[in-house]
């Protein structure tokens, strides 16, 4: 049996553009915050284009230009969560309503995979879509109800 690790996918419409005053704390820290992500243990890879410019740039599956989209894969859960709960990243998530819109459907979605996949945006895309329709499974899950790599609530 291979190794599991965990991706997250977690968009967010904003409520002006990127180059727009009110956006401008969030796009000059993307860089640095990436960067944090990318040295962090636990770290395996990241959306990012041919640049390696952040997932701001990626060009988005939802048809709509005011949607950023994130993903990522860490080694498993702990080191996932201690980067977006525990380090600079933190304030990011905590600040978000000021250059966010509330989402009405799911916007964050975890899932396992194997260590030697790297996960496409409509895999990322459908684990939103099984949230929306299905909640909270073994399949599709955010922080609020985790289950392990086996399937089991954690």
């Amino acid at each position: 049996m291979s190794k599991k690790y965990i991706a997250e996918i977690n968009i967010a419409r904003m409520k002006a553009p990127l180059d727009s005053p009110l956006l401008k704390e969030f796009v000059d820290f993307l860089d640095p915050i990436n960067k944090m992500a990318d040295e962090s243990p636990g770290f395996i890879w990241r959306l990012k284009d041919e640049d390696g410019s952040a997932a701001a740039n990626i060009e988005s599956p939802l048809e709509d230009d005011m949607m950023l989209i994130n993903m990522s894969v860490w080694e498993d859960l702990e080191t996932l969560k201690n980067f977006t709960y525990g380090t600079a990243h933190s304030y990011f998530v905590r600040a978000g309503r000021k250059w966010f819109e509330r989402m009405k459907s799911p916007h964050m979605a975890l899932w396992w995979i194997d260590s030697d996949h790297i996960p496409t945006m409509h895999e990322a895309m459908s684990k939103l879509e099984g949230i929306d329709k299905n909640g909270l499974t073994a399949g599709a899950f955010t922080f609020k109800k985790i289950f392990n790599p086996e399937g089991e609530e954690i």
